[in-house]
């Protein structure tokens, strides 16, 4: 299912709220000393984000119908996402992507597609333990990883052990 040129366009005009909010937000929490970890690695095209995004959602969505119902809405409609499950926990909703070819592993409306998967994997970051795909390429490493590697190193830690250390800590 591509996206034609009204949606295209509807996208462009929501996208840059998305990210003007998203900005401010990430500046917000670096001022207060948020922001754990910085994002190594690449890409290595495994389309593992792809097969089933989750989005969280505050609890005004979650909880108000009327709110749940237009957000989903909003998903199916404009961004092509069915809904395929919901993690009562966590407040999240997973979808299956109209977009995403699993043949191909590749995206029919790539330049026109929404900002949370413009977003990933930074989206992760934000979180208090990134946790990704282990196929993907990224990796969360933790902003203080210098300083811990050489408090780590000074223990005379047995090789094993530091190695587990620094990649259960997001050291490299």
């Amino acid at each position: 299912m591509r996206d034609g040129a009204g949606r295209r366009a509807l996208k462009a005009v929501v996208r840059r709220f998305f990210a003007f909010d998203l900005a401010l937000a990430r500046r917000w929490r670096r001022l207060r000393g948020e922001g754990r970890w910085e994002l190594g690695g690449a890409c290595v095209r495994s389309a593992k984000c792809c097969e089933a995004p989750a989005v969280r959602v505050g609890k005004l969505v979650w909880f108000l119908p009327t709110a749940r119902r237009a957000f989903l809405a909003w998903q199916r409609r404009v961004n092509g996402f069915e809904l395929i499950a919901e993690e009562k926990g966590a407040r999240v909703f997973v979808f299956r992507c109209t977009h995403f070819d699993p043949a191909t592993r590749r995206c029919d409306s790539y330049e026109s597609r929404p900002g949370m998967c413009r977003d990933y994997p930074n989206a992760l970051l934000d979180g208090g333990w990134p946790d990704f795909f282990p196929e993907c390429g990224y990796r969360a490493i933790a902003r203080n990883a210098a300083g811990l590697t050489r408090s780590l190193e000074a223990q005379n830690l047995p090789t094993e052990k530091l190695a587990e250390l620094k990649k259960r800590l997001h050291l490299e």
